[in-house]
């Protein structure tokens, strides 16, 4: 037998070391070449790690959340023999090696071989693969060995799941190591979402105890749970931060009447054909462009070290989208050169790379301003948080229907509004200027036709 000590290869860009945020492999799985076997993540896009050669797992470099360094060991692999890159070390096994071994084979007869020497981290469940990118051709991964079953002792019991779906059963690393402790098939817990949580083991437990099964929706204290800040979560913990210890803001918010820009919309998508549906977006981006050449000073980037603002001729604009991982801004690239048909087609492209976890690294950052909104979630006005090094971030917020005077005596006309914020940076934008420029985009909103003027 032969060691393979799989290194983590230079991904490019200046990155000294990468975040593990996802080990889709525990020690004693048995992996073959090609297969994803961790996600890394750098400062602008995650990347599948693919084992090169195949084997069986036998340490792990680190805990999700570590980051380990370029050409650091990620991952050894026994192999069936040498190979010739100088990465593999011929050893025959120790007594502990041993040891394992026959405790892993004695728990699982299915697998025919399956060493482990010391490992450095705890054994683990795998994870869903969420990726951006791959370092290598792709393959399918492998499912982590599960736990024996646990059969429940009351009558009527939640039924196990068929063989097939077993191999699946979807928990957070908490979750399966809670489950192990206390000796629970996740196979057996009942579960109404895609995945095993904390109250649905507390569900399974009360059951067990006699108590009779409950809905974990039903109102009941719950442990307290301790969650580690990992991978996205931890870069906006710090982007934001940074941006907030740095930066100092001011909000500025005005109203909008977008009834006449709502009335075209919808005349609009009547007419769209085979173009996307339109929202609000796009036509705001379109407002934004024709409107920064008037306020360069917002659409810019602040290198305050340097001291040194650079206002760029085009317009990167970032979209801030939530996704189930967090918060990220993918970047329309040129912006100002897009009709309103290919901005909404861009919109829903990098949207939905950004659910899927698969922005390339040139979608991501380098944007010179920003735009934030929660849709119909939106309340009465924000104060977003500027994206640093920007200077400037708009927040467009719910659209809302209410009377109001038309000018004319005492009529009354019902009209769709809506606040818009901008935060600004006040260290290289002034209060004046903030609120020129949302006049100005006012002009645009409430009187679409300039949309569309030459």
């Amino acid at each position: 037998m032969a060691r393979f000590t799989f290194k983590l290869p230079d991904i490019g860009e200046g990155i000294a070391e990468a975040e593990i945020v996802a080990w889709h492999v525990a020690i004693g799985d048995r992996v073959e070449e090609d297969q994803n076997i961790a996600d890394m993540m750098t400062d602008k896009a995650t990347v599948e790690m693919e084992s090169p050669v195949s084997g069986v797992v036998v340490e792990l470099a680190g805990e999700v959340g570590d980051q380990v360094a370029i050409g650091a060991a990620l991952v050894v692999i026994e192999t069936d023999a040498a190979d010739e890159d100088g990465d593999v070390v011929v050893a025959p096994p120790s007594p502990e090696q041993a040891e394992v071994a026959q405790q892993y084979e004695a728990e699982n007869p299915g697998v025919e071989e399956a060493k482990s020497s010391s490992p450095l981290v705890a054994e683990q469940g795998a994870l869903p693969a969420q990726s951006s990118g791959k370092l290598r051709g792709s393959g399918a991964s492998e499912p982590a060995p599960q736990s024996p079953p646990h059969p429940s002792s009351a009558v009527g019991g939640p039924l196990p799941l068929p063989q097939g779906e077993r191999e699946h059963v979807l928990a957070s690393p908490a979750v399966r190591a809670r489950a192990k402790d206390l000796g629970i098939d996740l196979a057996q817990v009942k579960t109404d979402v895609d995945r095993v949580r904390h109250a649905d083991l507390d569900a399974y437990l009360r059951y067990n105890a006699g108590q009779g099964y409950q809905s974990p929706g039903a109102s009941r204290a719950r442990p307290d749970e301790q969650v580690r800040v990992i991978g996205m979560r931890r870069r906006i913990a710090e982007n934001m931060a940074a941006s907030k210890r740095y930066i100092p803001h001011f909000t500025y918010v005005d109203e909008i009447d977008v009834t006449a820009l709502e009335a075209m919309r919808a005349d609009l998508n009547d007419h769209r054909g085979q173009r996307p549906k339109l929202t609000m977006l796009p036509l705001l981006i379109v407002a934004i462009c024709r409107t920064l050449p008037e306020f360069p000073m917002l659409n810019a980037r602040y290198d305050d070290e340097a001291g040194m603002v650079t206002r760029s001729g085009r317009v990167h604009l970032g979209m801030a989208a939530q996704t189930d991982a967090g918060l990220t801004v993918p970047v329309i690239r040129d912006a100002q050169d897009k009709n309103v048909w290919q901005l909404a087609t861009e919109i829903t492209r990098l949207a939905e790379a950004a659910r899927a976890n698969k922005l390339k690294p040139d979608e991501l950052g380098n944007g010179t301003i920003t735009v934030t909104s929660l849709g119909p979630l939106g309340g009465i006005a924000t104060t977003p948080v500027i994206n640093r090094p920007e200077v400037a971030i708009i927040g467009p917020n719910k659209i809302v229907e209410r009377p109001v005077f038309t000018g004319r005596g005492d009529e009354i006309r019902r009209a769709k509004l809506m606040n818009l914020s901008i935060s600004c940076d006040h260290r290289v934008v002034d209060g004046w200027d903030a609120a020129s420029y949302v006049q100005a985009l006012k002009k645009q909103l409430e009187t679409p036709v300039l949309l569309f003027a030459d």
